[in-house]
């Protein structure tokens, strides 16, 4: 077909001869696709929620989180009282501190959700691809009139969904149970810290959540993405600051450090490395956002701050200027980890 007859046909039919669907028909399917990423988004939510593995996980990160608040409001009474007793109490952001204090041979809320959070992340995505595929369910859901992508899509939405509910459901409930035990009144302050705390826990989650899905697509059995995934966790939990300051130690040898800057640059440099932790990332976040004491993380500040600052406590906005650049590393890592996803599905063979 000449341009110019191509030209024709496009101003007396408004249809690209290219195109085999017409304006409408391409509306009904952008609608029927919709309406399908609606219905899996349900179906995957009704999947989780009514799953045993949930529900044994839930149960678990719950009793664990309420054990840390628990021995807090202990360790925070008996401090009171001793305070009290020597005419030195302190009731300034108390409310915060039942998230973040360790009881007695306990950790804290804080702790626990920053250790034990990656679990659940990785348990909700683990299997997401490759045991549909395993079943052969997979290239059912493809067959449907639907796009293609609309399933990885709502796959993520939906365990995003869940994480969402997790975080904020045992959040709340735990600081209902903190007023009952301990009687302190948090300032509006207080509250809008703590729900800034939880919704930087459903991004650091949904991290791992993303990195979980990646390898289930990569990965033909559950068992085997679910391993990878829990060796990564591991080595960023634990082994990543080791290897930050080995590698920090080798550019900036001890021997070669002459003065106070090159220790500076050497302990930047290894803060640098370990912020590629997820894990890292979000105790900082918690260290920022539940103790306006905290005025900085860069040693520098620190020193100053030590030496001609005066003491007093952080504003919200000024602890957000501080956690803006973690956060935004954090979506960023879960962006990534869920646009390999993505791309990993579309070009993987599904068919049984």
């Amino acid at each position: 077909m000449s341009t110019t007859t191509k030209t024709l046909h496009l101003l007396f039919t408004d249809k690209d001869p290219a195109d085999p669907l017409s304006p409408e028909e391409r509306k009904e399917t952008n609608r029927i696709n919709r309406r399908g990423f609606a219905v899996l988004y349900r179906k995957e939510l009704a999947d989780h929620l009514g799953s045993l593995r949930f529900c044994l996980l839930y149960a678990l990160f719950f009793l664990v989180c309420a054990a840390g608040l628990y021995g807090a409001s202990k360790a925070l009474s008996e401090a009171s009282r001793n305070a009290q007793a020597a005419q030195m109490a302190d009731q300034s952001f108390c409310f915060l501190k039942l998230f973040t204090t360790n009881g007695s041979g306990i950790y804290s809320f804080a702790t626990f959700l920053n250790f034990l959070g990656p679990v659940f992340g990785i348990m909700l995505g683990f299997d997401a691809i490759n045991n549909e595929q395993a079943q052969g369910t997979l290239n059912r859901l493809a067959a449907q009139p639907i796009y293609r992508d609309t399933i990885i899509n709502a796959k993520f939405a939906a365990g995003a969904s869940i994480i969402f509910l997790t975080v904020f459901s045992i959040g709340g409930i735990l600081a209902g149970a903190g007023l009952l035990l301990t009687g302190i009144v948090p300032r509006p302050e207080e509250w809008i810290r703590l729900f800034v705390f939880l919704l930087m826990a459903v991004v650091y989650i949904s991290v791992w959540l993303a990195v979980s899905m990646l390898f289930s697509v990569l990965s033909r059995h559950a068992a085997t993405s679910a391993l990878i995934s829990v060796a990564l966790w591991l080595f960023l939990t634990m082994f990543s600051s080791l290897v930050a300051n080995a590698i920090a130690s080798v550019i900036y040898p001890a021997a070669k450090m002459q003065t106070a800057m090159d220790v500076i640059r050497q302990y930047r440099l290894s803060e640098g490395l370990n912020r590629v932790s997820p894990y890292y990332m979000f105790s900082e976040i918690t260290s920022v956002l539940m103790d306006p004491n905290v005025r900085s993380l860069d040693i520098m500040s620190l020193l100053e701050y030590q030496n001609d600052a005066i003491v007093s406590y952080l504003s919200l906005g000024q602890s957000l200027l501080q956690i803006w650049p973690h956060l935004v590393a954090m979506i960023a890592e879960s962006v990534l980890g869920f646009a390999a996803s993505y791309i990993a599905f579309m070009k993987k063979e599904i068919r049984a």
